[in-house]
């Protein structure tokens, strides 16, 4: 049997970025806890096809490919920089690309990041009804960061790295199993 896969998706061009670190920081406790396997894309990953794309058919290869895995992912870890109050636009348009039924029912945890407290909410007013829309298990605890939490680069707050450990539990309501109790049956 073939681990989960899990996928992260980072709705920026920044490289370095704290949004892509948070969905990295997120991915790795939940590749570790639940044994999957895992990888992270953020919009340089999808390439240039996606600003002139319409459709779905209208994206290269490269773009086509980062869709197919976010919506074969067993579960996904959606990140999002804060822009003027919401998730920036090629973000939003790449979700635009999948088909609502791609996503029904794929546990999802959401995230963000911005420059400080006044954008906290973007989580739930912003990322948690696009996705209610396409009818995906949006974890209960969402994870806000802010330009604090961060040290070069790395999650380095406490009480970040607390919610991100809730919300990562939260993934047990789907993955009933974690590594070590596998481990420890076999």
């Amino acid at each position: 049997m073939s681990a989960p896969k899990l996928v992260g998706i980072a709705g920026s061009f920044n490289r370095p970025s704290k949004t892509y670190a948070l969905v990295q920081t997120v991915a790795d406790l939940a590749s570790g806890r639940y044994g999957f396997s895992s990888r992270i894309y953020d919009l340089h990953d999808v390439g240039p096809s996606l600003g002139a794309a319409q459709w779905r058919k209208d994206l290269d290869d490269q773009a086509k490919g980062v869709i197919d895995e976010i919506v074969s992912a067993d579960a996904l870890v959606i990140g999002s920089p804060t822009f003027k109050g919401s998730y920036p636009g090629l973000f939003k348009h790449l979700i635009d690309l999948i088909d609502p039924h791609e996503l029904r029912a794929k546990p999802i945890i959401i995230t963000a990041t911005g420059g400080g407290d006044r954008h906290a909410l973007m989580v739930e007013h912003q990322l948690r009804p696009l996705f209610g829309f396409f009818m995906a298990y949006t974890l209960p605890t969402a994870v806000y960061a802010s330009d604090r939490d961060f040290t070069d680069y790395r999650v380095s707050s406490e009480p970040l790295a607390n919610r991100i450990h809730e919300v990562v539990g939260e993934l047990s309501a789907f993955f009933p199993h974690p590594v070590t109790v596998l481990a420890a049956a076999e």
